[in-house]
């Protein structure tokens, strides 16, 4: 492999100084990056010093090349450098590369195409590696690169032989012409770090250059170096860098730049051979032996049998190809037909364990190089959450009530500053943990959340740094922003719930006074009941989290008043708009009932009395409202009978009475299915409906009666017996019998009908 070769050739050479195609600017981080208390993989980042954030990863494996020959200079006091252009460049080249594409887009769309689009050119980007393997009967790039080069251990063959394919990937390069212009600015730069190293007195013999196979045949003393006034001239955009742990699993998806592979764990096994015995030999029987080791490990026995027969069959593979060392692709058909018994599915968490991996990468504490990855750290190792920094996801349960047998505050609070951190993190948009959703039974003081560290949750961090140095102020910056640019009552309260959370009442009580200031102009009853319930939702449970709920309680008040007030107003809307207020109607039943000694409940009773007696308003929201006043007790049966009669009546459209009986049978089912005379007055109003109101009558009862049980279903068809003079017995009786042809043609008929057409 690259690696091992490249190792050979700098004992035998042993040049003074090692040039690296890797950012210039993170030669200062070579020193962490090859200390021994480094573990790979780890990557640079670099990321921008102001908003808006953009960041670039430089991953490395302890395979990597460019990660070898760093160690090989730090062991033999060579100099090292990188010298491919810096963060600070590729960052603001990155930039002006989407912006030119989105421009592109644009220009296409308005005079409907004509040039190439980016897919085209990616899509014959990759047929120039494809060719390549096509042209040796490969099966794919990766298989014909394998084959062809890390399987090469013969004195300088890899060096030489990716030469040439540098070569002619640049000859072939012109079909897809991609990055061409970055390319070219890019070895000029590096040219120009190789030309300084040779004026510091270092002969261009005794230097080493350590890069891709494209740009090699062009990092030659040949070619002109970028000038100082091409220098001035390139673009720039303020970054830092700092170093961070990386993962197999990141590798396996990563391209492009860095260090990325589809199987960072298997090449790892190809390196460890080739360390230990000079040859990759052994690497079929070993990866064959982990993929049965690990379907044994998860109860499936695999006998040696079938490794060995897996072996035969991988080196036989391998020689139809005119090789003796299988590939990654051979040993996985290998592993399929022999291990797998021809089914892959029977096999693929073993084999994704083998060629992928779980490695975490780790850096010995303190490299980090940004305050809030420091911050990060001390929370992590104060809240005794540092067992959980791993890819593996691991479940933490919360209990956010004073434990009250322990000796210390910051105990008793534990569990409530976990939360806190973590829902700062969420706010901040940092991937670390995800909060699992919890019945409604379930206790107010619990919490359960999903944890899992992540590299992107890692480059997410280090971009919080330019909100803040510490995770908390960064915090307190990302509510302060959000608040600036709110003119929506509903984001303000959720503000002020977040800022509960994560335990920040200034945060919180800033959040107030704007939802305070823009509740004198809002009417919208969504927006008006969905600050409410965020906002009653710290009232309720503000103690618990150790924030006096007091001085929310008049705002909470405010909130419900203006929202009693627009409730009737807001109903003269169509069915969509309906299905939002409902929402609305249901938080304000909820805080009607959960805090009725801070809020008008009369009021609220009243203008719901109003809404169910209009029958200028929408239907479905004017029999929601009969339901919560049946739940409320404040409509009788004799009401309801009324009202069912006059809303279920022949002169009433269909699409309205049944409008209405969905909006009613949203609430208290068992309630209505104790309720006889409802059942008589439904039937009534469909026995009076010719066949197209009864067609249009079917879309909303289809709809209402679609979120009952089929016990519920069932009682329903006994009423209706009831009413029907037939008893429930033998309706029940007769539910459960097999349907005739007749009926179940007229089922099928159903299925074909289009309701979209009403």
């Amino acid at each position: 492999m690259g690696a091992w070769q490249l190792r050979a050739f700098l004992d035998r050479v042993r040049p003074a100084a090692v040039l690296i195609e890797g950012l210039a600017d993170a030669t200062a981080l070579l020193p962490d990056l090859v200390s021994g208390m480094t573990t790979p993989p780890v990557a640079i980042l670099a990321y921008t010093a102001e908003l808006p954030a953009r960041s670039l990863v430089y991953p490395v494996a302890r395979y990597s090349p460019e990660y070898q020959a760093a160690r090989w200079a730090a062991e033999h006091k060579a100099l090292c450098r990188f010298i491919d252009l810096p963060g600070d460049v590729f960052l603001a080249l990155g930039e002006m590369a989407e912006k030119a594409g989105r421009e592109k887009a644009a220009v296409g769309e308005g005079a409907g195409g004509g040039e190439e689009t980016s897919e085209v050119v990616e899509e014959n980007r990759a047929s120039i590696y494809e060719y390549f393997a096509k042209a040796s009967g490969e099966p794919d790039y990766e298989s014909w690169w394998e084959r062809r080069f890390e399987h090469d251990t013969g004195e300088d063959s890899y060096r030489m032989a990716a030469y040439e394919f540098g070569s002619g990937l640049r000859a072939v390069g012109e079909r897809a012409r991609r990055n061409v212009a970055e390319n070219l600015v890019r070895e000029a730069w590096m040219r120009r770090e190789v030309e300084r190293v040779v004026a510091e007195g270092i002969a261009a013999e005794k230097i080493v250059v350590v890069c891709g196979a494209y740009h090699a045949p062009e990092l030659t003393l040949d070619f002109p170096a970028m000038s100082d006034a091409e220098v001035a001239a390139l673009p720039r955009r303020a970054s830092k860098l700092t170093l961070m742990p990386y993962t197999n699993f990141r590798l396996s998806a990563q391209s492009g730049y860095g260090a990325g592979n589809h199987a960072p764990a298997y090449f790892e096994l190809i390196w460890d051979s080739l360390e230990q015995a000079g040859g990759v030999d052994a690497v079929p029987a070993e990866f064959l032996s982990r993929v049965a080791r690990g379907l044994r490990q998860g109860g499936s026995a695999k006998s040696t049998a079938e490794v060995i027969e897996g072996v035969r069959l991988a080196r036989t593979l391998a020689g139809f190809r005119g090789s003796g060392v299988p590939t990654l692709r051979d040993l996985e058909d290998a592993a399929v037909t022999c291990i797998g018994q021809g089914e892959r599915a029977s096999i693929a968490e073993a084999l994704a364990r083998v060629e992928v991996g779980t490695a975490t990468g780790s850096l010995r504490e303190g490299v980090s190089q940004t305050s809030i990855q420091d911050d990060f750290a001390r929370q992590m190792k104060r809240l005794k959450l540092g067992d959980y920094r791993t890819p593996v996801v691991q479940t933490l349960k919360l209990d956010l009530r004073e434990n009250r047998f322990v000796k210390t505050a910051e105990a008793a609070f534990l569990d409530l500053n976990r939360s806190a951190f973590l829902h700062r993190l969420e706010v901040l948009g940092v991937p670390f943990a995800r909060r699992q959703a919890l019945r409604q039974d379930s206790g107010t003081w619990a919490e359960v959340w999903d944890l899992a560290w992540t590299p992107e949750a890692e480059i997410a961090l280090v971009e919080s740094v330019l909100l803040g140095e510490t995770v908390e102020a960064a915090t307190a910056y990302r509510f302060a922003t959000r608040l600036s640019d709110c003119q929506d009552i509903g984001e303000a309260a959720t503000i002020v719930r977040e800022a509960c959370e994560c335990g920040m009442p200034e945060a919180m009580d800033r959040a107030r006074r704007e939802v305070q200031r823009l509740a004198a102009d809002a009417a919208a009853l969504v927006k008006l009941t969905t600050a409410a319930r965020e906002v009653a939702t710290v009232v309720r449970f503000g103690s618990l989290r150790r924030v006096d709920p007091v001085a929310l309680e008049p705002l909470v008040a405010e909130l419900f008043v203006q929202a009693s007030l627009n409730l009737l107003m807001a109903a003269g809307c169509d069915d969509a708009g309906a299905r939002e207020i409902l929402g609305g109607m249901e938080h304000m039943h909820a805080i009607s009932q959960e805090l009725p000694e801070v809020v008008d409940d009369d009021l609220w009773l009243y203008h719901l009395a109003a809404l169910a007696e209009a029958d200028d308003r929408n239907a479905l929201l004017s029999g929601f409202a009969c339901a919560i006043l049946l739940e409320r007790a404040r409509m009788d049966d004799a009401e309801l009978t009324r009202e069912v009669g006059r809303r279920l009546s022949p002169g009433i459209p269909a699409d309205i009475g049944a409008g209405w009986f969905e909006g009613l049978a949203r609430r208290n089912r068992y309630a209505l299915l104790a309720r006889l005379a409802l059942w008589r007055a439904v039937d009534d109003y469909l026995a009076s409906l010719d066949d197209e109101e009864y067609r249009r009558a079917l879309v909303f009862l289809r709809r209402a009666f679609g979120g009952f049980s089929p016990q519920e279903k069932r009682h329903i068809a006994e009423n209706l017996g009831e009413v029907w003079g037939l008893g429930a017995d033998p309706v029940s009786e007769a539910i459960g019998q097999e349907l005739s042809e007749k009926e179940e043609e007229t089922i099928s008929s159903l299925n074909e009908f289009n309701f979209d057409d009403l």
